[in-house]
């Protein structure tokens, strides 16, 4: 969702006729483009944020799109996601802008653009496999992992025209690389010493001396300038004034920043947020299947639960597959309350399936792939029990205090008073509970409500006050009602 400022923008840009400039070949038509800033790590949430903008600018029209890329890297998985959609985006012309950084897999993600652009000082590279051991501490990945992201980097460097050799470079901090020249044609490439020691025709080659960028057990990593020079970046821009002409675009470009729904969405998938959220949500189901026909408590669980999925949909963490299976968990407490006796397997069934789909609606994968995938699980699992702890301590806040607080206090049946005992029904001085005998009570009986039902409270038939519970709906007081169920103690009625 892009607000009115932005769609204003693009609309212009996407809207003006095309401009024809000469050169000294004849006039040169430039395109409508699109900059999209990246400026924070790469995260599945920012992934997800990146994703949905340039899928916004694909469907908008652009034919240039510019990624302002300035980024540390982060995670592996997301960065690879980005790389496939820049990859399958064909229809359009993708350009990587780095005016200060693109590190780690913030560099592989500017590989797989059309063209890179870079301002002189800007840097390149540094795509080192790093993990966290199971001491906190960051090492190097093992081999396993690493031959897999050599190679598919190589992959996309080839894909776009860049030295794969260079690229894998960025991921083996041991890989020597130098620049050879062919005899016959005077032709630059540059080799790795595998890549060497596997070719069949070295001799037509003349072998020059090692990149020092590359090698030396550093990960490559370059200027702008030097980037361009090694053939890793095609052109160094001065300022971002300069970009559009430099890419053939119309001019100004115009820039598609964070917007509130952004802003909105990664305040809601802080944990503390998250947390209070679930809590507010649970509490307002408690307080709805208290008394149901009010609505309020609906309403507030609608509106929590509704904010938590919305930020989850639109951070690419959950989709109706989790909001189903939260439905049927809330569908089964429901029964459990209003309709089953006891809580059973359906009750335990239900709020399982509901925290299970919290979970997972909070999560990119099903199962950790990482340290870091389990440090994310651990932090999602804290946030849901932590919004269960502080449900439970609301709980009892409310069972103590609930007939103290004016607006909860309409929720509540307050004890009996003498002025709406029936003769011959008292007090019990020692508990303050009515002394009641609910052994002729049959299915059938009718009696008079004493008070409102929501769904519990008291009937009297005859002499007799009895704890019933209706069927559901809420019961105003003084409503005849029939007795439709009895189980020990419990007695159902239903409004006649």
């Amino acid at each position: 969702m892009m607000n009115f400022k932005i769609i204003c923008l693009l609309f212009g840009a996407l809207a003006a006729p095309v401009v024809a400039v000469a050169d000294n070949d004849g006039p040169v038509a430039l395109k409508r483009a699109a900059m999209i800033e990246f400026h924070e790590a790469i995260t599945p949430l920012s992934g997800a944020l990146l994703k949905r903008r340039f899928e916004q600018v694909v469907a908008d029209g652009a034919k240039i799109i510019v990624l302002d890329i300035d980024s540390p890297g982060g995670y592996l998985s997301t960065t690879l996601e980005l790389v496939d959609m820049i990859e399958a985006a064909t229809d359009v012309h993708t350009v990587a802008y780095i005016q200060r950084e693109a590190i780690s897999g913030a560099a592989i993600l500017a590989l797989a653009a059309d063209e890179i652009i870079v301002a002189p000082r800007a840097l390149i590279g540094d795509a080192g496999l790093i993990m966290m051991g199971e001491d906190a501490a960051f090492r190097y990945a093992p081999e396993k992992e690493r031959s897999y992201l050599a190679q598919r980097v190589r992959t996309i460097a080839e894909k776009a025209g860049r030295p794969p050799s260079l690229a894998e470079a960025m991921v083996d901090k041991d890989l020597v690389v130098f620049k050879a020249t062919h005899k016959t044609d005077d032709r630059t490439e540059f080799f790795s010493e595998k890549e060497w020691k596997s070719m069949d025709d070295t001799a037509s080659w003349d072998r020059g001396k090692p990149v020092r960028e590359a090698g030396d057990s550093t990960f490559f990593t370059a200027t702008g300038s030097r980037a361009v020079e090694l053939g890793m970046a095609n052109q160094v821009v001065e300022n971002p004034a300069a970009l559009a002409g430099a890419i053939g675009a119309i001019d100004p470009i115009p820039v598609i920043r964070g917007t509130w729904v952004d802003t909105l969405i990664l305040f809601l998938n802080w944990p503390l947020v998250t947390g209070f959220l679930l809590m507010v949500g649970l509490v307002a189901l408690v307080v709805e299947f208290s008394s149901p026909g009010v609505g309020i408590g609906a309403l507030l669980s609608i509106f929590c639960f509704g904010l938590f999925f919305w930020s989850r949909f639109l951070g690419g963490t959950a989709g109706w597959f989790e909001v189903i299976l939260f439905v049927i968990g809330v569908t089964f407490v429901m029964l459990v309350i209003l309709v089953i006796t006891g809580v059973g397997g359906a009750g335990v069934g239900g709020g399982g399936l509901m925290l299970f789909a919290l979970v997972m609606a909070s999560r990119r994968v099903f199962l950790p792939e990482s340290l870091r995938d389990s440090e994310s699980l651990m932090i999602d699992v804290l946030t849901i029990l932590g919004s269960l702890v502080g449900f439970i301590v609301a709980l009892f806040f409310m069972a103590k205090y609930l007939g103290e607080l004016p607006l909860i206090s309409r929720l509540a049946l307050a004890p009996p008073t003498t002025d709406v005992l029936p003769t011959g029904i008292s007090l019990a001085a020692s508990s303050g509970d009515v002394q009641i005998d609910i052994d002729s009570i049959q299915v059938g009986d009718f009696g008079q409500a004493a008070g409102a039902l929501r769904p519990s409270g008291r009937v009297r038939f005859g002499e007799l006050l009895v704890d019933v519970v209706s069927e559901g709906d809420f019961v105003e007081s003084e409503t005849t009602v029939k007795v439709i169920l009895r189980q020990g103690s419990r007695v159902v009625v239903r409004a006649v």
